[in-house]
């Protein structure tokens, strides 16, 4: 009877400590899309390497979840958006120039821990990170062109810089970049008329040289053919000698003496020896 009465109240103290346990337990739940991070403040602090899942998790009370949303998100730099507004950026010589950027992107959920431990709590990452990155990679690459460069003949070359850069930087930091536009450019209108007439002259220039490259071809090409015609004319002349044309005689009167026509042909009675042929009407 003892022994049964010493295991109940064994058991009950077992229950008492679990109730107790979960009454002071935090229960966090986390939503669709985002990731949690342990941090043990009594142990082992962060635990960097373990990642939990939507869903509900139950910790103690001493321990916290710090939760990040993994999805993707938005930063727009742009006159429409007060928050941050379009980049202002100098090109080399000093212009201003209004360039309005889009980046999309995520953390790595498997290293949020890293993420927290070096920038802080979920949108930490995004102000300390994302967003200065950005301003600094376009204002320092669009700093080495012109305006002109920026706004029309090196455009592609200028954006592909910033891209490749601005990537290289964040994926360091366990940020992956989706996407980065450069949704427009602004500059000075009597700058870019100056542009758009001298890309004009250009391409007159071009289509100019290129008539005359064409012209030069064709100039080539015929005098090529004359002196292809009169090599051609001279070594038949120095060919055309007495003896040559003599056989080239007979052999054109024998074709005609083969002829149907009743003809009458005379050997040896012409000039140079050649016979000659008369009709027998």
């Amino acid at each position: 009877m003892k022994a049964k009465n010493k295991f109940l109240v064994i058991l009950f103290s077992i229950i008492g400590i679990v109730v107790l346990f979960l009454s002071f337990s935090t229960i966090v739940t986390l939503q669709p899309g985002e990731k949690g991070v342990i941090f043990k403040p009594w142990t082992t602090g962060l635990d960097k390497d373990h990642i939990v899942g939507e869903g509900v998790h139950l910790i103690a009370p001493w321990n916290k979840i710090i939760i990040y949303d993994v999805k993707e998100q938005v930063l727009e730099f742009s006159v429409q958006n007060p928050e941050f507004g379009a980049l202002d950026v100098l090109d080399e010589n000093g212009l201003t120039i209004h360039v309005e950027v889009t980046v999309r992107f995520y953390p790595e959920y498997s290293k949020i821990g890293y993420i927290m431990e070096q920038f802080g709590d979920n949108e930490d990452y995004v102000v300390k990170l994302v967003i200065p990155e950005v301003r600094s990679t376009v204002r320092r690459i669009m700093g080495q062109y012109n305006a002109e460069e920026i706004y029309s003949t090196n455009r592609h070359e200028v954006e592909e810089r910033i891209i490749a850069e601005t990537e290289a930087v964040l994926s360091k930091n366990y940020i992956t970049m989706t996407a980065l536009l450069i949704r427009s450019i602004s500059i000075p209108d009597n700058l870019i008329l100056a542009i758009e007439n001298k890309l004009t002259k250009q391409q007159e220039a071009l289509a100019y040289q290129y008539v005359v490259e064409k012209e030069q071809k064709e100039k080539e090409r015929k005098i090529i053919q004359a002196q292809g015609i009169a090599e051609y004319n001279r070594i038949v002349s120095e060919s055309m000698t007495d003896r040559v044309l003599t056989y080239e005689g007979i052999q054109a009167t024998l074709e005609l003496a083969k002829s149907e026509n009743a003809k009458i042909v005379i050997v040896g009675s012409g000039d140079n020896g050649l016979p000659i042929i008369l009709n027998n009407n």
